[in-house]
């Protein structure tokens, strides 16, 4: 009796193993998006499409709240998405890399989230539709004691709160 019931377990164990072998791996598609259905192929107006298409984020040199000429590109395409879709609010988070003292960096993104509003409402964003916040060193993108990482760390990101499916 005990021989019939380990040969039943073997047999069921053996049923198990085989489905296992013949099931189909769930492999990630790295290459969706490249040709429609994903990266690249946002709906105009979304945040993908802001983010993706127009950018979201400019960089500062360091200790610096003024504007490179890439800053200014960027911005003003992101001015012009915003002024094609008037119904979309954001705000402007200022960051700092991690180097100074806190209240140093809080004051440097803040100026830097303010340069980067004042350009947008230059460019005929309406002030309305814009808050901003600092952010400081408090949410760093880049972690490495290296100015690779520091450069990422010195941005403006401009976040769509609303207005948008």
């Amino acid at each position: 009796m005990m021989r019939v019931a380990g040969f039943k377990y073997a047999a069921i164990c053996c049923c198990f193993l085989a489905l296992a072998a013949c099931s189909k791996k769930t492999q990630p598609d790295l290459d969706a998006g490249m040709n429609g259905g994903g990266m690249g192929q946002a709906a105009p107006g979304s945040k993908a499409d802001f983010t993706t298409n127009v950018g979201d984020k400019i960089f500062f040199l360091e200790d610096q709240s003024t504007l490179t000429p890439e800053a200014s590109d960027t911005l003003s395409k992101q001015a012009n998405w915003l002024k094609q879709y008037g119904q979309v609010t954001i705000q402007v988070e200022g960051h700092a890399d991690e180097r100074g003292t806190r209240e140093y960096n809080i004051a440097l993104s803040a100026r830097r989230a303010t340069t980067t509003r004042n350009f947008l409402i230059q460019q005929g964003v309406p002030g309305n539709r814009i808050s901003s916040i600092a952010y400081g060193k408090e949410r760093p993108v880049a972690l490495c004691d290296a100015e690779q990482c520091w450069s990422q760390n010195r941005r403006a990101v401009t976040v769509i709160t609303g207005g948008t499916n």
